[in-house]
């Protein structure tokens, strides 16, 4: 024993006092990696994780075990670029003008005031690029390497705003000369300060067959080339969108049609992110989120996916429109194969991020961010509670259709889409919604996440503090169920009378 106490003293010396190597200082100091993986119009119960799918989703659920699960993961509204807007933001998409789903023809975008999650993280030196769907504006002033973004590598908005969409395929049959209401589709790829390049001008369905694996590749890609500084990754996929494809890897592999093949890639692409993190020994400094911008799109039946216990889809704001499947994955900081049932959204990413790599957020009265710091939750600390005191359920148009706290969602009349228990349609044909209404309406989501019994004359103490709540809103967003205006309101941007256009080809 004598003999090992001079080296053992000598070694404490050394460890102690000498510098410490420059890669394991790297190790110790750099601030985490981030990637957001955004599906489209995935349902709650479409991975394992949250249903008993009958195809597999082995990648996620390693996400799951390996990481944590959000049941009550929310965002800010059930449609595409109104969702986007919130998720980049961290404010609820009413407040900066973005609502519904922009088109080809539309001329507003995010604003250029508005500070992006991509600009959050270029503020602390991070590589940023997005691969897949922008849908926040498409016009140059509006691309994502105007918005903080390096490179962007992508589809502009949603992949059935092409000659190809349904309803007009169903036109033209009855009307063989009938012209198309849609452009042709460009794919795009630009670098900031470079400008921007339509690399297709013209995407057919061989090419949106290639996607998933396409966006994938660029972004392991990204991944390795930014092995030696943080970097920020996000893939915003066009799938599980319609119209639905797959390469010739999956066709038919989930034995449950495209839908099920179409999950199953986007699960081998999750897996393609991990393990490429894994090969540059990044998986301790690494957060990964999977979600879903909302809800599934309910009138395609076969080509849609599910909200399993949840009421309604895409484009209402029952919980089954906006309640997302949410998965974060961060080896050694987030508690493996655990489970977060409280409140959190999709504004709440933002200032998250922001804290985690040390950045600063504007907020102040012409700036507010709407979401909040969710570390807690996100590390399973003990105690740990829902940071919203309450949520605003706006849907397009800014109409307030809903206010809910933890437990409770106090529902004000509105009409909303339904299939009324019908099927949705088959082979990639929707099926026709009908309208329908709803009264002020009390739901325990905590015993009735279905949303079908109104407690409203049980807890009259809740509907007055949910309505105080709305009140508020109605201050600050607006309301036009309501007739207010709002006057926390912010712009949002427009095309000005000199600015670029992206050349579309209507032919």
């Amino acid at each position: 024993m004598k003999r090992l106490a001079i080296p053992f003293v000598c070694f404490l010396f050394l460890w102690t006092f000498l510098p410490v190597p420059p890669a394991l200082a790297q190790t110790q100091t750099a601030p985490p990696n981030i990637v957001v993986i955004f599906i489209d119009d995935m349902g709650y119960a479409d991975i394992q994780p949250f249903g008993d799918t009958k195809y597999p989703t082995p990648n996620l659920d390693r996400m799951a075990a390996e990481g944590r699960r959000f049941t009550d993961f929310v965002v800010s509204s059930a449609v595409c670029s109104a969702s986007r807007s919130a998720l980049m933001t961290g404010c609820y998409h009413r407040r900066i003008g973005i609502s519904g789903a922009l088109g080809p023809k539309s001329e507003i975008g995010i604003s250029e005031a508005e500070t992006t999650l991509a600009e959050v993280c270029k503020s602390k030196g991070y590589a940023t690029a997005i691969f897949g769907k922008w849908h926040l504006g498409h016009h140059p002033k509006f691309l994502p390497t105007a918005h903080g973004f390096d490179h962007y590598y992508g589809i502009p908005y949603s992949n059935d705003m092409w000659p190809l969409h349904p309803d007009f395929l169903a036109k033209r049959r009855k009307n063989p000369a009938a012209k198309s209401p849609w452009p042709k589709l460009p794919m795009i790829s630009a670098t900031r300060g470079e400008g921007y390049e339509i690399v297709n001008p013209d995407i057919q369905p061989e090419d949106q067959e290639q996607m998933t694996k396409q966006f994938t590749q660029r972004a392991v890609d990204f991944i390795q080339t930014n092995a030696k500084q943080p970097f920020f990754l996000y893939l915003p996929h066009p799938m599980v969108h319609v119209p639905l494809y797959v390469s010739d890897d999956f066709k038919g592999k989930s034995g449950q049609g495209i839908f099920g093949d179409v999950v199953m890639e986007v699960d081998w692409s999750v897996g393609q992110i991990m393990n490429a993190i894994e090969s540059i020994n990044a998986a301790e400094n690494t957060l990964v989120i999977f979600t879903s911008d909302n809800g599934p799109w309910l009138s395609y039946g076969t080509h849609a996916g599910s909200a399993g216990p949840l009421r309604e889809g895409k484009g209402t704001m029952f919980e089954g429109g906006y309640r997302e499947p949410t998965l974060m994955w961060w080896k050694g900081k987030i508690p493996a194969g655990t489970t977060c049932d409280k409140l959190c959204s999709s504004i709440d990413v933002l200032p998250t991020i922001a804290k985690l790599i040390g950045a600063e957020v504007p907020n102040d009265a012409s700036q507010t961010i709407d979401g909040k710091d969710i570390r807690p939750l996100m590390f399973g600390e003990a105690n740990a509670s829902s940071p919203h005191d309450a949520f605003y359920c706006y849907y397009s148009g800014g109409e307030l259709h809903a206010v809910r706290n933890e437990r409770f969602k106090l529902t004000f009349p509105h009409r909303y889409r339904t299939l009324a228990g019908r099927d949705g349609g088959d082979g990639g044909t929707p099926a026709a919604y009908e309208m329908t209404t709803i009264g002020l309406s009390l739901f325990d989501l905590d015993n009735d996440v279905a949303e079908t019994t109104d407690v409203k004359d049980k807890f009259p103490e809740v509907v007055k503090e949910l309505q105080a709540a709305a009140e508020r809103a109605r201050d600050d967003l607006g309301d036009k169920l309501t007739s207010r205006k709002g006057s926390g309101l912010r712009s949002h941007g427009k095309l000005d009378a000199g600015d670029e256009r992206l050349p579309l080809d209507w032919n």
